[in-house]
């Protein structure tokens, strides 16, 4: 058996269609036109009204707004200070242990 392989298709082409059903043209109209599913039809009209003019981004891409991707880093920045001061509170317990030579005792 071969795999089936994954169709793709770009903003322009998913614009096109998601236009088209807004305009009238019932989704399954538009599917059969366009080769396409009617859920993918619905899909992508779904998912234009809840972005907007940022739906569509593309191969998994993220189209953030400056206050997500502000969050973004944050979330970043946060994780590494706490995995900083995980390393360090090992390295505490390590160095304060009675009888190490590290200890001074």
């Amino acid at each position: 058996m071969s795999k089936q392989q994954r169709r793709s298709y770009d903003k322009a082409f998913k614009q096109m269609a998601v236009e088209l059903y807004l305009k009238g043209k019932a989704a399954s109209d538009v599917a059969k036109d366009l080769g396409i599913g009617v859920d993918m039809v619905r899909r992508w009209t779904r998912e234009h009204n809840e972005s907007g003019t940022r739906s569509f981004p593309g191969n998994g891409k993220q189209d953030l707004t400056p206050e997500q991707k502000e969050i973004q880093a944050l979330k970043k920045a946060l994780k590494e200070a706490e995995m900083e001061n995980q390393i360090l509170k090992k390295a505490v317990t390590i160095f304060s242990k009675e009888g190490n030579k590290y200890s001074g005792s």
